[in-house]
């Protein structure tokens, strides 16, 4: 049955890729080097789902990853569609603003590394809930972590799906629908056969990809600009329509308060992204957890150097070339494409093909790790222990997570298709904010604070996403630019610095007033954790 589904989607893929084949040269070896990756991972995918025979092994490829593996693995599922297309697109746009994310998204790795890495491998199984349970109320605690996962997943997942339809869209003039479905159904594939072990492996040839292509776009940009940096800023300030002023923050933000709030949002949304975190337990012991955040920091750090090194050479090479302009003066495709373009302008039909179908294989390489985080939530979280109180069968376990798989996939797909045209940095930017103010604090606190209960937990974190959710709905992008009102009721685009810090005051004053555990027992169960959190698993 696997076999025979297997070579059915190989073939369900190359139908589209024979029609992209059949366009103009570029879209021809996009086509190529594209169906070269699928078959590659989809055959990595077939083997892996023999070996996928268990929860171990489809939720942390049987803890049998390498810190280095990991590490690619980790950059591969963080170097998103949002950072590569999203972030060399606002440098386009608004400068030096633009590196603001890239900072946020880089900074929040040493939390990671120095406070969470290690001993959320020596307390957990599977997922960060493994984790923050320990000492609490299974039931609850699984249900507001469930609630906090899929809310980020969800959000990703169509950052991802728009970068992809865009992506398509504008390289072989096909439907924006029709990618978004492409790449939806290539993730169901990826997850529900092969699990952690495919996913991690699609994400670490993904990861060398799109280092190895960021690397030759921003040596290409450089040498252009004969490797003058000054050379490269000062053409770009000719020629940017806002001047010298690309140069300086406040393009793109314009106030404290919300540069402050973007911040707080990327940095500690970084430590509570829940596909990211999963991957600390596919790791045999705590110190390959430990050497892969490393790893992930060196690897993540270097491809954002280059993204803001591309973001410039675009404004240089893309901003009066009318072949990427429509009639508005704007890049076709949307400020997301500024990458893809500067590809074909610098290096021709053949690296515009080689960009065009890494950039695709990162989307691939994303959803599927989004996506088994997302039925992980579903599975492991609501099924095995709010409904089944930790007494399920382990193979109706896998079916629910396979089942939640191609549910995921195709609410992915719908939400794709109607959230088109947003940019897929801010999108990932709102993540990061629920991220931020669900989950972080709750697992922070629960390692960290012995006086954090069961209650303090489960009502601030729900007021944390609640929070961060209501304001996003009521902030200017989705209450004036989606649903069309003339102001915003909330005035800044991000929530983070108001909803983490009401989730974290939350969480403590519930906890100080909860009397429901006496405090030796608290003390006791804390002291079980902290020292099982030292305690090196093999």
């Amino acid at each position: 049955m696997i076999k025979s589904n297997f070579f059915f989607f190989i073939y369900f893929i190359f139908f589209p890729l024979n029609v992209l084949a059949s366009q103009d040269g570029s879209n021809y070896y996009a086509g190529i080097i594209f169906s070269l990756f699928v078959v590659t991972t989809l055959t990595i995918t077939y083997f892996a789902s023999k070996k996928t025979v268990s929860k171990d092994s489809f939720y942390a490829a049987g803890g049998k990853i390498t810190g280095l593996q990991n590490g690619l693995a980790i950059a591969g599922d963080y170097m998103s569609a949002a950072s590569f297309l999203g972030i060399s697109g606002l440098v386009y746009f608004s400068g030096f603003d633009g590196l603001i994310y890239s900072i946020g998204f880089l900074v929040g790795w040493p939390i990671i590394l120095f406070l969470l890495a290690e001993k959320l491998k020596n307390l957990g199984k599977y997922t960060f809930a493994d984790a923050t349970s320990i000492r609490f109320e299974q039931k609850y605690i699984r249900i507001i972590a469930s609630f906090g996962t899929l809310t980020v997943v969800l959000l990703y997942l169509i950052a991802q799906m728009v970068g992809a339809g865009g992506l398509i869209q504008t390289l072989f003039n096909l439907p924006y629908e029709y990618a978004v479905w492409i790449v939806g159904i290539l993730m169901i594939v990826y997850v529900s056969f092969g699990g952690m072990i495919a996913t991690t492996w699609v994400q670490i040839i993904k990861a060398i990809l799109l280092l190895l292509g960021a690397s030759i776009l921003a040596f290409l940009v450089m040498k252009s600009s004969e490797f003058d940096f000054n050379n490269l800023f000062s053409k770009a300030t000719d020629l940017h329509v806002n001047g010298k002023s690309i140069l300086s923050p406040g393009q793109l933000i314009s106030d404290p308060v919300s540069a402050i709030s973007l911040g707080v949002a990327l940095i500690f949304g970084t430590a509570g992204l829940p596909h990211i975190l999963m991957r600390f337990f596919t790791v045999p012991d705590a110190k390959s957890a430990r050497i892969s955040a490393a790893y992930a920091t060196v690897f993540i750090g270097y491809f954002y150097i280059l993204t803001f090194i591309i973001g410039f050479g675009a404004i240089v090479l893309l901003s009066n070339n009318s072949l990427y302009l429509d009639l508005s003066e704007k890049l076709i495709g949307s400020n997301n494409m500024a990458a893809i373009h500067l590809s074909h302008a610098i290096g021709g039909d053949f690296f515009l093909g080689f960009i065009s179908a890494v950039a695709f294989a990162t989307i691939l390489a994303v959803v599927s790790g989004l996506t088994l985080a997302g039925a992980s939530a579903i599975s492991h979280y609501l099924y095995a222990f709010v409904t089944g109180k930790g007494r399920t069968n382990e193979k109706k376990e896998i079916l629910v997570s396979k089942i939640s798989t191609i549910v995921l996939g195709i609410l992915a797909i719908t939400l794709g298709i109607s959230f088109e045209g947003q940019n897929v940095a801010f999108m990932v930017g709102l993540a990061f904010a629920i991220a931020a103010s669900a989950n972080f604090p709750v697992l922070l606190l629960s390692i960290k604070w012995k006086g954090l209960t069961t209650k303090g937990a489960v009502i601030g974190g729900f007021l944390g996403l609640f929070s961060a959710i209501t304001l996003v709905v009521l902030g200017p992008v989705v209450w004036v630019e989606i649903l069309g009102n003339e102001n915003p009721i909330f005035p800044y685009k991000y929530p983070a610095l108001f909803s983490v810090s009401i989730a974290f005051i939350s969480i403590i004053l519930i906890s100080k007033i909860d009397k429901s555990n006496d405090i030796k027992r608290r003390e006791r169960l804390f002291n079980k954790q902290f020292i099982q959190s030292y305690i090196s698993k093999k």
